[in-house]
């Protein structure tokens, strides 16, 4: 079954893709090589990409990639050795390290009014909690704003509740309206005296299933236990809260702190056959929370990235003109580590850095190109969209988008990075949950996903250091010719 929308399937010279690629190749050769058959034979190629192979491959055979872990070694070990069977270049770990962060036991119950237990987890990082648990008032506040508000000292010896719901939308902005309740609101709540806080889960599920996710202490402020709390649990607080009644928890968690523990950084290449020096970057991050097996978040984009690469190694006529690197990341989840020491590493070269695009929202299809690229040059991805992403049902969005988070440490070289925008109305149901699972993902969306990075990747890799020039050169340069 071809992966694309009817209007959307890939043509070749008016040739439907049930053309063996025998056929397509034919036809390459016999128009002779241009880029935008180029394209049309990579794009036809995908549906028969290795995207889902990847990340079921990732997921059975090492499961959850919690940073530092002896698990994220072991996907190490597994990239590596998948990257090579796949025929890339240049493999190598640029290991680094990390805080090694263990989650341990975790328990919460309502004491009294109405004693039951509800379904929680420790956000990453958090301290544990006294040695036999802590038993206090829970107080609630409906969002953030409303802790800060409250008097200094008000929740002294007691454990804060945020009850903050996330909206569910297309481009997950949600998320940045809410996840300020997970990363500060621990260390506001601990500015007021409290003991402890729980969070409603920065997630867009009904199920009973909490999220995680890392904490950010500030250091002026005492470290208290935190967790986060399943959406259904959160609205059974609320309604018990409706009744006018105190409510009094017990909450217990064991996390441990294990000191510095490696992490690193998996890299392969294609060499670029005419400026191998120059890079078009593609990422992913390998690393995982330890509750799902890291399907969504974030196995396939690392499956996206790779056969995408795979798929030009494989189908393309002719080597690229630039380096193609894939990148996958370590310890994104706990404060963007690997991408941090890549940028580091790599500073002196960051300059040849063509493009830069990142896989990191989940399996869901591509929909919109975005950028963060100076003006000047958007024009050039607007023609890209315009003659080649069209074709897959990707629409224009818009530039100076965020891009993925592993691509922020490469801003101030003022790498041009191009998103990719997915369809994530789903993804954070899933989102550093238990849920997060392979059989969550849609083999014909990952195909399409595959496509387009393929289909960016060999163009900015013909059309060259164009988002570097300066606005007047980029303004003569025609955004569709190759080498």
């Amino acid at each position: 079954m071809c992966p694309y929308p009817r209007a959307a399937r890939p043509l070749v010279s008016g040739v439907t893709v049930s053309l063996t690629m025998l056929s397509v190749f034919a036809l390459v050769f016999m128009a002779g090589v241009d880029l935008d058959t180029e394209l049309r034979v990579l794009q036809a190629a995908a549906k028969e990409n290795e995207a889902f192979a990847i990340v079921e491959s990732l997921t059975t055979e090492v499961g959850s990639r919690l940073a530092g872990s002896e698990a994220e070694a072991r996907a190490r070990a597994w990239a590596v050795k998948k990257l090579t069977a796949l025929g890339f270049k240049n493999i190598r770990v640029e290991s680094t390290s990390v805080p090694g962060w263990e989650r341990g036991e975790e328990v919460a119950r309502i004491v009294r009014p109405f004693p039951q237990n509800l379904a929680i987890t420790a956000l990453g990082g958090s301290v544990a909690t006294p040695a036999g648990g802590l038993s206090a008032e829970l107080l609630p506040f409906e969002t953030l704003t409303d802790l800060q508000a409250a008097p200094a000292g008000a929740l002294h010896g007691k454990i804060a509740f945020i009850n903050q719901a996330m909206p569910k939308t297309q481009d997950g902005s949600g998320y940045g309206a809410v996840v300020a309740i997970r990363s500060q609101g621990p260390s506001v709540a601990a500015a007021k005296g409290a003991a402890a806080i729980l969070i409603r889960s920065v997630g867009t599920d009904h199920h009973r299933f909490p999220h995680t996710g890392m904490l950010q202490y500030a250091d002026e402020s005492p470290k208290i236990p935190a967790a986060a709390l399943s959406a259904p649990d959160a609205d059974q607080l609320s309604r018990i809260f409706a009744r006018k009644e105190k409510v009094f928890l017990h909450l217990e968690l064991k996390p441990r702190m294990t000191g510095d523990k490696p992490t690193g950084n998996v890299i392969a290449e294609i060499p670029g056959r005419i400026h191998p020096e120059e890079i078009i970057l593609l990422g992913a991050h390998l690393d995982s929370w330890d509750l799902g097996t890291g399907a969504v978040d974030d196995g396939a984009g690392v499956a996206i990235v790779t056969a995408a690469a795979k798929l030009i190694l494989d189908h393309s006529p002719r080597p690229p003109a630039r380096t193609i690197r894939v990148v996958l990341f370590g310890a994104e989840e706990v404060g963007l580590v690997g991408a941090k020491a890549y940028a580091k590493r790599h500073a002196d070269e960051l300059p040849r850095h063509i493009v830069a695009l990142e896989s990191d929202f989940g399996a869901g299809p591509v929909y919109r190109l975005s950028g963060h690229v100076p003006d000047r040059t958007w024009p050039i991805l607007e023609s890209l969209q315009k003659k080649y992403l069209a074709r897959l049902m990707i629409v224009p969005g818009e530039n100076h988008k965020a891009g993925g988070p592993d691509l922020y440490p490469l801003r101030p070289a003022k790498v041009p990075i191009i998103g990719l925008e997915q369809d994530g109305r789903d993804y954070f149901d899933l989102h550093h949950t238990a849920d997060d699972t392979v059989d969550k993902i849609n083999p014909h969306s990952l195909s399409q996903n595959v496509a387009a990075y393929a289909t960016v990747a060999w163009w900015a890799s013909e059309i060259g250091p164009r988002f570097r020039l300066k606005p007047e050169a980029a303004e003569k340069s025609s955004p569709t010719a190759g080498e």
